[in-house]
Formats: structure tokens, C-alpha cells, sequence
């Protein structure tokens, strides 16, 4: 049966595809089927090459998959899809996000385009694809004309053709253990820049970290780089790849993961560590007391180790970052903070602006541990992100210190809470435009500080109360979000009250939860 173009649509998820691939959850139907996966692959191989002016005998993608159940058989389907359209396809087995970009960039590959079959911390019952050229990531543009093509290439579409096997004897078609070539690149890494330490052949020897990959296709960073290096990884946990997660969801915004983690680490006394999410485009950390090192402590960790590199350099990060990292940036670092919007495509696409428009900025960074550094080709790499803080971890003890005094001068100490307001009227778009309109207005006249926000109205307290708050609008759904922070708990009850008085009469706000 054919998918309607709608149906393809909703696969759309900003500047990736993602829906439900198997049954399992209740009231959930499968739309990630192996008819659209197939008949994507056939889009993603027709964009492609008219985008770099290809013939079918000129381009090769490379395919590679998470540890999700759908994994194999979504792979199997893009391939085929892919190879249908006569271009060459390299089947990169398990692998992450970062290493798909990278294998466009490997001078032992460069693949003219790569597919990433994730759905990143999802349930175990969602898929979907990411895409990569030389680029980088596709925008949400390229996505939804992929989708288009899809849709129309949907209705030649037949049974035999979904049901055959990928033809591995065809000389199109290869297979590539990609996680090996990249985690011999992040040795690399680590041994060049440790290269004046002792042990040189095991620059790590004497470190003890401990990974948790959430049994994601993460555990590969403890074995193949770490182990490898000479690094103590015993207290590791869920390294094995299993699409059912079952220990917890591989996502550092998860407590019980940041949890597990926490007392892994204390548990085994190590140095670091590090937790990644499903397909290792994430990553966050924690110090060997136990603290956990995510959010904002994550961005000014990173940004510490870069700031004696890149002085008096932009750090871009999402709109909830704390007031509390702009005075660690800026007053601690000597750097500036640009406190952009939500969306990592948003940060990233920042980043290179800067550094295109002659203002250097070394390192977007959300606060669900999404970075990218400029030196590492805008990419969004928890693995990348991880070397850096291995080395300076190695780096750190060798002084007869540790980490942790990178960010002795950032104040960890605060009370916070989200709030979301539910949109009750139909055109919610601009029914948020003209709620934040007037906030913006109320807060103005009431003589507040507001300084400059790219998203949504932020309002910084002093002297009475300590803190911030930020109200804006969801990009997607008909709802309104607010970010409130006080130092303490003191502050965080007086700024609630203050956006209490602020959101009064807002009549098609749900505001109960407030």
C-alpha cells in the first residue's frame, strides 16, 4: 500500500526522520516501515547526486546503525533503496553518529554521503535516519524535499522489491568496520597530544575511568580507545550493544543514568566518568567525587579546557543556559557568551557563522551535552568531546591534580524547575508571539532586567532575589516553556512569584502548573 506524501511528512523531525519501527508500546503503530526506509534510501541517493552533480558510478554512501532492534533490518532497507538508484554503498555495520560524518571525511573512506540509522535516546521502539554529506548534517529543508522525492518514488514500490535480501555479491556494494578506523583516530588523538608524557605507547597507563554506554553503540570509546591506551577501565558498565535498553535509557538528561554513572564512578574509585547516549553524539561526565558534570557544568568544563587556546573567544550555547555560566565565561575565562536558541542544528549553524564572519568561537554547546568544536569539523561528537576531557584528566594528574579545579570558580549551587504551559487556543504560533509580547511588555514596566535574548523573554534578578527566568514558545508543539533559577531555594519561591503576577490573565494558558 502506498504512503501518502503526509504520511512521509510526519517522519520529519527538524533536520532527521524519525517514527515508531516495531510494535511493542501500546497505542503506537508502526510508520517507520521498510517500504519508506527503502524508499528514502532511493531519495537520499537521487538528492545527493544532483546536489554534487554525480553519476550513479561516481557516488558511494555509507550506511551504519545503533544498537536498536530495528537496526539491522531499517539498514538492509535504506541499502537496498540506495543501491536500486545504481550508486555504491559501504554497510559500516554498528557504528555512532560521529564516526557516519567522519567517514566522509576519512581519507581511507570519504563516502560522498552517509545515512545513521538512530533515533538517539528514544524508546526502544523508535528508529530513524540521519543524514551527512561534506557539509555536515542536512537542514530541515533538505529533509523535507527528501520526503517529497520519497513519496513519489513510494508508488514503484513493490513487495518483491522489499522483500528480497541486499544482493552482498554485487560489486556496489562493501562492508567497512567503521568504528575501528574512527577509534584509531581518537587514539591518535589522545597519543599526539600526550605524546611528551611517559608511556608513550600507553599514554593512559595509571588512569582509571569507567564508561557507561547505556548498552548504546558507545562501549566501544572503554575498550577500543581507553583499554587500548593503557587506561584501568574495570567498574564499566552496559558496554554491550542491546536494543531493548535494559539497565536505563542511554541519555545523559536521564537521572537514574546520571545516577548510575555517579556511583560507578565512586564505586571504583576512578579518575573520570563518562556516560554517552545511544549513538554517541552526546556525552556527559563525572568527577571522581561523584559530581556529576552535565549541563551547564559541562559546557564551562569544555570551555575551560579550549579558553587558553581560544582567548577572548565566543562561547555559543542554547537559551537555558544559567546566568551563572555567563559570569563563569566571561569573568572567570576572559571569553564571551552568546546564549543562542534551543536546537542543535541552531547552535552549530551559529558557530560557523562566526568563525565564517572572522569572530572566532571554538565550541557550541547545548546544555543536553550536544557540542561541537570548530576543530573537529562542526561536529556534534560526544566521543571527541570525551578525548578532550581525557586528556586534560591525564594531563591534570601528572600536575598531582585533578579536574575538578578547571571549574573550582563556577558556582554549582542553585534551585531551578521547568514549567510548561499548554496552549489551549488553535492558532498557538501566534497566540505565543502575542504572549510573550506582552510578558516582555510587563516585565519592562515593572523595571526588570532583560538583556538580549534570541529566544523567547529572559529576565535576570538581583539584590532582592538572585536568579533568572526565561519564557518562550516551543518551535513544534502548541505549548509555552519556562525556565525558572534562584541561588536558593529562598529565591527560586520569590522568582516564582514574581512570573506568577507576571502570566496573570493569559486566558488560553493552562498556567496550573505554576
Amino acid at each position: 500500500m502506498a504512503i501518502t506524501e503526509k504520511e512521509f511528512f510526519k517522519l520529519q523531525n527538524g533536520s532527521d526522520i524519525r517514527g515508531v519501527a516495531c510494535e511493542g508500546v501500546e497505542g503506537e503503530s508502526v510508520t517507520l516501515t521498510s517500504e519508506a526506509a527503502f524508499a528514502i534510501g532511493q531519495a537520499f541517493a537521487l538528492w545527493l547526486m544532483k546536489k554534487k552533480n554525480l553519476k550513479p558510478e561516481e557516488c558511494i554512501v555509507g550506511v551504519g546503525m545503533d544498537s536498536r532492534i530495528t537496526g539491522p533490518k531499517l539498514k538492509a532497507d535504506v541499502i537496498k533503496g540506495l543501491m536500486s538508484q545504481g550508486i555504491y554503498v559501504s554497510n559500516c555495520g554498528m557504528a555512532s553518529t560521529p564516526a557516519m560524518f567522519m567517514s566522509i571525511v576519512y581519507p581511507e573512506t570519504q563516502y560522498d554521503g552517509a545515512c545513521m540509522i538512530t533515533a538517539s535516546h528514544l524508546p526502544f521502539n523508535r528508529n530513524g535516519i540521519k543524514f551527512f554529506d561534506r557539509d555536515g548534517g542536512l537542514e530541515h529543508e533538505d529533509i523535507t524535499e527528501i520526503l517529497k522525492m520519497a513519496a513519489e518514488l513510494d508508488a514503484a514500490v513493490s513487495p518483491e522489491m522489499l522483500a528480497a535480501d541486499v544482493d552482498s555479491s554485487s560489486p556496489r556494494y562493501t562492508e567497512m568496520s567503521l568504528l575501528d578506523l574512527y577509534a584509531a583516530k581518537l587514539c591518535m588523538k589522545i597519543s599526539s597530544a600526550l605524546s611528551g608524557e611517559d608511556y608513550a605507547d600507553e599514554p593512559l597507563k595509571g588512569l582509571k575511568i569507567v564508561v557507561d554506554a547505556g548498552n548504546g553503540a558507545g562501549g566501544f570509546f572503554a575498550t577500543e580507545v581507553l583499554e587500548a591506551l593503557g587506561a584501568d577501565i574495570s567498574g564499566s558498565s552496559f558496554l554491550e550493544p542491546d536494543g531493548t535498553f535494559p539497565n536505563h535509557i542511554p541519555n545523559p538528561e536521564n537521572k537514574d543514568a546520571m545516577q548510575a554513572i555517579c556511583g560507578a564512578t565512586t564505586a571504583s574509585h576512578a579518575d573520570l566518568g563518562l556516560i554517552f547516549d545511544t549513538d554517541v553524539d552526546r556525552m556527559s561526565a563525572v568527577l571522581a567525587d561523584g559530581t556529576p558534570i552535565n549541563r551547564d557544568s559541562i559546557i564551562a568544563m569544555i570551555a575551560a579546557i579550549l579558553a587558553p587556546d581560544y582567548p577572548g573567544s565566543t562561547i555559543i550555547t542554547d537559551s537555558v543556559t544559567s546566568d551563572r555560566l555567563t559570569d563563569f565565561l566571561e569573568k572567570r575565562l576572559g571569553l564571551k557568551h552568546l546564549c543562542y536558541m534551543r536546537g542543535y542544528k541552531n547552535v552549530i549553524n551559529k558557530c560557523k557563522e562566526l568563525n565564517a564572519a572572522g569572530q572566532v568561537s571554538p565550541l557550541a554547546m547545548e546544555t543536553s551535552g550536544h557540542g561541537c568544536l570548530k576543530e573537529n569539523f562542526y561536529l556534534d561528537d560526544g566521543a571527541y568531546l570525551a578525548v578532550k576531557l581525557v586528556i586534560a584528566v591525564a594531563r591534570a594528574k601528572k600536575e598531582g591534580r585533578t579536574i575538578d579545579h578547571l571549574i573550582a570558580d563556577f558556582d554549582t549551587v542553585c534551585e531551578a524547575r521547568e514549567v510548561r504551559f499548554p496552549i489551549l487556543c488553535e492558532d498557538f504560533r501566534a497566540y505565543g508571539t502575542s504572549v510573550l509580547k506582552e510578558f516582555k511588555n510587563r516585565a519592562s514596566g515593572a523595571g526588570y532586567e532583560l538583556p538580549s535574548s534570541y529566544e523567547g523573554v529572559r529576565i535576570r534578578f538581583s539584590g532582592v532575589c538572585t536568579g533568572w527566568l526565561l519564557l518562550r514558545a516551543s518551535l513544534h508543539d502548541p505549548v509555552m516553556v519556562m525556565n525558572l533559577e534562584g541561588k536558593t531555594a529562598t529565591d527560586l519561591e520569590l522568582i516564582t512569584g514574581i512570573a506568577q503576577s507576571l502570566m496573570e490573565g493569559f486566558a488560553d494558558l493552562d498556567l496550573s502548573r505554576l
